[in-house]
């Protein structure tokens, strides 16, 4: 990691009150300490807590399950402040995984480009709404000669009114539990393989999901399961499904929806005030049966890849 990146014991400095907008139009602070960041820019996120799913539940589990939860190099967070002070971006990094950035003005982008650019930090990619995806590489590329690549469209989806798909494939939901956890641990790799995504040490990944009920497997009346699909913890109200998945050999049975539409269910029973889920672009089977279900868009996002000087293969933020 950088040494120009604060250490976490190091609190990042607080922009300049003094600051002037043609001075500090656009000044990011990045620290590696988590509590730093969330005590700086905690609010900022959970006041679009679906535009900021991902940065909401990825520090959460930071802060539950470890610091080296999505690997061993130490993650990093920024924020962006306006030259009152208040926090208009954010972005995160939790490598082996691409930079993430929340929606961000063009020169909001351009100046984090130029932070990262100056430490000679290595970015295998970034993952944020399109627009500022898109800015902030053109100007990565523009500043380190790397080659960006649009390597996949995502759409968010906001659940609305719950409609369970008709007629039913034979069987029915149930939580996973410890009897499952060597299928589960197969299906994940297997899941991670399909979207070309680095794993999580698979057990660890499987028992933190089992200890707290997040997933959900769709089983034959032969109590065969055939379908999962997992909720990550309630944070700020929102709970987003994932990741949902059928082995091919199974797939087009209606497993899938059914076993989405539960665990959905399950999420409005206890309390979230918003359940959400992330599609491919690519898919269109999958974006259709989740509209059927009930879900609604909210706004696109993409990941680009980053290709040389370095030699290195992107990854999707979790």
């Amino acid at each position: 990691m950088p040494s120009a990146f604060p250490d976490p014991s190091s609190p990042a400095p607080a922009p300049s009150s003094s600051a002037s907008p043609s001075s500090h139009p656009y000044d990011w602070q990045i620290t590696r300490d988590l509590d730093v960041f969330l005590d700086r820019a905690g609010a900022f996120l959970a006041s679009e807590p679906a535009l900021h799913t991902v940065q909401l539940t990825v520090t959460d589990a930071l802060r539950t399950r470890g610091m080296r939860v999505y690997g061993e190099e130490a993650p990093y967070f920024a924020w962006l402040t306006d030259p009152e002070g208040a926090v208009r971006a954010t972005a995160l990094r939790t490598p082996p995984h691409s930079l993430n950035l929340t929606a961000a003005a063009p020169e909001g982008a351009d100046a984090l480009a130029g932070r990262l650019a100056e430490t000679g930090e290595a970015l295998p990619g970034v993952m944020g709404p399109s627009r500022a995806a898109a800015g902030f590489a053109a100007a990565w590329q523009r500043r380190t000669g790397a080659v960006a690549r649009l390597a996949m469209r995502q759409r968010l989806y906001r659940l609305e009114a719950l409609t369970v798909p008709e007629p039913a494939p034979p069987g029915k939901a149930r939580l996973a539990g410890g009897g499952d956890h060597e299928l589960l641990v197969r299906w994940y790799g297997e899941f991670c393989a399909d979207r070309g995504a680095p794993q999580q040490d698979p057990d660890a990944w499987v028992a933190a999901r089992l200890a707290y009920g997040g997933l959900m497997v769709w089983e034959l009346p032969d109590g065969t399961p055939v379908a999962m699909a997992g909720a990550m913890p309630e944070v700020a109200g929102q709970v987003r499904v994932a990741p949902v998945y059928t082995p091919a050999a199974l797939r087009g049975r209606g497993y899938a929806g059914a076993v989405t539409a539960e665990v959905s269910r399950a999420a409005l029973a206890e309390g979230a005030d918003e359940v959400l889920l992330f599609t491919d672009l690519a898919n269109p089977t999958s974006n259709g049966l989740y509209q059927r279900i009930g879900y609604r868009p909210v706004q696109d996002f993409a990941t680009r890849e980053f290709t040389a000087p370095a030699t290195l293969t992107a990854t999707a933020v979790p």
